[in-house]
């Protein structure tokens, strides 16, 4: 029996802290990227505007925070570059290479 939608732990997600599992729900939800209709937009707990984009697992709903590392990290995905690392390891999804055309 699946948990309902109303009933999930709901979980803010940063870059920082994205794990392999949580970027291939990601990829696996928005193969072609997501657009500006899949972007929730609400403020956190410190009243800041916050843009996330929703997958779910389980009973957590996650709210993944939308950045540029984000899409270009989801853009240069390959599931084998993850074999060797926990599915739940904060530390294994690392920021793209900076280039002269991105600002992060």
């Amino acid at each position: 029996m699946q948990p309902k939608k109303d009933n999930l732990k709901r979980v803010i997600v940063d870059f920082k802290k994205l794990t392999p599992e949580i970027l291939g729900l990601l990829v696996d939800k928005y193969p072609f990227g997501y657009d500006e209709h899949n972007i929730i937009k609400f403020k956190n707990s410190q009243g800041e505007s916050v843009e996330a984009v929703e997958v779910i697992s389980g009973d957590t709903k996650y709210l993944v925070k939308v950045s540029v590392k984000l899409e270009l990290t989801m853009e240069n995905y390959d599931e084998d570059d993850y074999e060797d690392f926990e599915d739940d390891d904060p530390t294994a999804v690392q920021a793209p290479k900076q280039d002269e055309d991105n600002d992060f």
